[in-house]
């Protein structure tokens, strides 16, 4: 049975998160989780094209069917609110540049997707996520959310894209195709 594969993002300029996992039927798997983090003192330029780049790899290299990009919310600190709308644009940049569907969920949406709770605490959230996917170590804060994300999207998702329908797992199976020539 085809499956679906999703990468879920949790923007950040200092620290984006990342999660992606499988769906094959009703089993859930986690594929990777981590962190991107550009060097400190980096210019918000430079940063964001870090950012951009490193989570491209991340999808170049795993292929995801579909991207979730958690909504920005409104912040007390209106250029935090703004840095990490750009850093929000960066990364639907990279989904769209790879042709990759793109949903987006406010963190209420997600947490109540993942917990039932929609103002569930953080350490619900990841308690869950471990759970849910069977990880023998927690995630850090940051991949949590990123996987809280991806989970959010799998289990709100009505239509399951077989694999090789879509344009990431298409390149994905050109480019093994020119390797093994």
């Amino acid at each position: 049975m085809p499956g679906m594969r999703v990468m879920g993002l949790d923007p950040g300029s200092r620290r984006t998160g990342f999660g992606v996992v499988e769906r094959q039927g009703n089993r859930l798997r986690c594929v990777e989780h981590g962190c991107v983090a550009p060097p400190a003192g980096m210019p918000l330029p430079q940063r964001l094209h870090h950012i951009a780049s490193e989570v491209g790899r991340v999808m170049d290299r795993l292929a995801p069917d579909a991207v979730v990009v958690e909504e920005a919310f409104f912040r007390e600190n209106v250029r935090s609110a703004l840095v990490l709308g750009h850093v929000r644009g960066a990364l639907l940049v990279a989904a769209v540049q790879r042709g990759l569907e793109v949903a987006e969920y406010s963190p209420r949406e997600i947490k109540l997707g993942v917990t039932g709770n929609g103002g569930a605490a953080k350490e619900q959230v990841a308690a869950m996520v471990r759970r849910l996917l069977d990880l023998a170590v927690p995630p850090g804060a940051d991949a949590a959310d990123a996987l809280a994300g991806a989970l959010c999207h799998l289990n709100r998702s009505r239509f399951v894209a077989p694999r090789a329908a879509t344009p990431a797992a298409r390149r994905l199976e050109a480019l093994l195709a020119r390797a093994a020539r």
